[in-house]
């Protein structure tokens, strides 16, 4: 039997209800569902504690059960768009996301960018449960990004972001937050999917300043190499809105990538 992994936004009367709707449906299909009331505790990583549950469970597709509302809230949008991340590192890119709708489903905008490859369904279709088997037996195929990003740390270590390429060199990377309350202040290098215990930065840079669009980056650099099995790791306090990082250039031939998060 086949685990889906249920994230339901809202924990209220109505939410439980949708909750137990859901699993009874999925139930009937054939398939085994797990999940979890979403916490906005950030701070926390109570989202990092949701993703670890998820992999626990061997769950084969994430189903997000939302609300206009709920989906509105940039706490909600920030830890979604950090779990999507991370569970894209640890699964790849076609590992399948849903989202069930409570009402009409919405403008794609409406969904954090890292979710928006994700199909919307609505739940008052009586079809979404054949949608959901459909995805969770379909082969994807989808593109994998020329770098890898992931989330790490929790309540005590604070929040960490992972990044590197996925092939290839890069020979230093630079990495910059926007929003207000966010901030860089530590950077670290060492092999790729755990926080390294010592490290030995090469050209250390702190407090650039880049822009990008309406946006206004506070960035910090490292000139050290990078392949596919070394990552560079930047903790950062706060919720910023969006993340910028691209591959250190001593001229301006690198493309900077941007990550809105909320």
């Amino acid at each position: 039997m086949k685990t889906v992994w249920i994230s339901a936004l809202g924990d209220d009367e109505r939410g439980r209800a949708r909750v137990a709707a859901a699993t009874a449906a999925l139930k009937r299909y054939g398939l085994d569902a797990r999940g979890h009331f979403w916490s906005e505790a950030n701070d926390k990583l109570a989202w990092r504690r949701a993703l670890e549950a998820l992999r626990e469970a061997n769950a084969e597709l994430w189903l997000i059960l939302a609300t206009e509302a709920e989906m509105a809230k940039p706490a909600v949008r920030y830890g979604l768009s950090l779990m999507a991340a991370s569970l894209r590192n640890a699964r790849g890119a076609c590992f399948p996301v849903l989202v069930l709708w409570d009402g009409q489903a919405p403008a794609e905008d409406a969904l954090p960018l890292l979710l928006r490859p994700a199909a919307v369904l609505e739940q008052s279709s009586t079809s979404w449960p054949a949608k959901v088997v459909a995805r969770i037996n379909m082969p994807a195929k989808a593109a994998e990004p020329d770098y890898r990003l992931d989330v790490l740390g929790e309540e005590r270590l604070g929040q960490w972001f992972e990044i590197g390429p996925r092939d290839g060199e890069w020979h230093g990377v630079v990495f910059g937050v926007s929003g207000d309350g966010a901030a860089i202040d530590f950077q670290a290098v060492g092999p790729k999917g755990a926080l390294p215990r010592k490290t030995v930065l090469e050209y250390a840079q702190q407090g650039l300043k880049l822009q990008a669009g309406s946006r206004e980056f506070s960035a910090w650099a490292v000139r050290n190499r990078l392949d596919a099995t070394q990552s560079y790791f930047v903790r950062v306090q706060g919720s910023p809105d969006a993340i910028l990082f691209l591959p250190y250039a001593e001229d301006d031939e690198a493309v900077a990538t941007v990550i809105a998060l909320v």
